[in-house]
């Protein structure tokens, strides 16, 4: 059997597709994949167990990056294609059965509402296959003390608007990292895309080298996933690297403004969300400049956060 799996440019919404692609992989053992995605989002898709190719999808004008995907594809015959970017590449290609996801329903988190598209009542959790070499690459990163706690941060987003303050961040590391906190004298991993690090840069300052491993693009996806498996707890901002933290097993806090945790809540084993005191809608009431860089997330305090931690870590005890 061979499988067309059409998903996102971004990447947390491809990690969410996951759950879709999982499905599949373990209904059909056997199956042969190819994932169709943005550049971005390649990288977490290679190690899907039968993979056949990875195509990517770089934006071009007059839709010219589909008109790229029909030409690589239409010779084959696909006996499921998955398009879950509503497009109509689907229907123009060999193909037995075709699920195309028609758009979004803000009722409903994302991976519930795709399961519903391939006729599953309860949804399975995000997933990404990580091989031998990454988790070898990701254990020469961290300490080698299994003792030792190990907590990820993830302090930037791909806008400013739902970016928690550094100085928040600096606070909580400090406050769980301290010698009477929840992780004392944690190692910490602080993430982020290649152009992010210096966002980060008065946090990164606060960290003995010792106690931080950096990664802003220096690491593979695949990596970077092997460091979270290995974390015991990671705490971002709304992102793709929150939605790999949760994909991980990580417990995952995801920190939440100017966004639905309704549709993007971070979806796995061990997860929880906080939020703004003023409600997405709120935020949005009060005008949006969506070009700003402007912070949304002022009113969310440490304690809040710090509260949230303590409360999941208290009921698994």
């Amino acid at each position: 059997m061979r499988l067309l799996f059409i998903t996102s440019n971004r990447l947390g919404d491809a990690v969410l597709s996951t759950s879709v692609l999982r499905h599949y992989v373990e209904t059909y053992p056997g199956i042969r994949v190819t994932v169709a995605c943005g550049p971005v989002a390649a990288p977490i898709f290679e190690g899907v167990p039968n993979l056949e190719r990875i195509i990517k999808m770089p934006k071009q004008k007059r839709g010219g990056h589909w008109w790229k995907l029909w030409k690589s594809v239409v010779l084959n015959w696909w006996d499921i294609i998955v398009d879950l970017r509503g497009s109509a590449t689907a229907y123009v290609l060999l193909g037995k059965t075709r699920v195309v996801l028609p758009g979004n329903d803000d009722d409903l988190h994302r991976v519930q509402q795709m399961a519903r598209l391939i006729g599953l009542t309860k949804p399975l959790c995000p997933k990404i296959w990580v091989g031998k070499e990454h988790r070898e690459r990701a254990k020469s990163l961290l300490p080698s003390d299994d003792l030792k706690a190990v907590l990820a941060i993830g302090p930037t987003a791909n806008w400013g608007g739902k970016t928690w303050p550094i100085e928040n961040f600096k606070q909580l590391v400090a406050r769980l990292t301290s010698t009477d906190g929840l992780f004392p004298d944690a190692h910490v991993v602080v993430l982020g895309a290649p152009a992010e690090r210096e966002i980060a840069a008065s946090l990164i300052e606060e960290l003995p080298e010792s106690r931080r491993t950096l990664i802003f693009g220096n690491e593979s996806l695949l990596t970077v996933q092997a460091c979270l498996e290995k974390a015991d707890a990671y705490i971002g901002n709304d992102s793709g690297l929150m939605h790999m933290a949760a994909a991980s097993g990580t417990f995952t806090l995801g920190l939440f403004g100017p966004s639905r945790p309704e549709n993007y809540a971070p979806y796995g084993l061990d997860t929880a969300f906080v939020c703004t005191d003023k409600s997405y809608d709120e935020i949005i009431a009060d005008g949006i400049d969506w070009k700003s860089q402007k912070c949304l997330m002022t009113d969310l305090s440490v304690e809040k956060v710090i509260q949230e931690i303590y409360k999941r870590f208290e009921q698994k005890d």
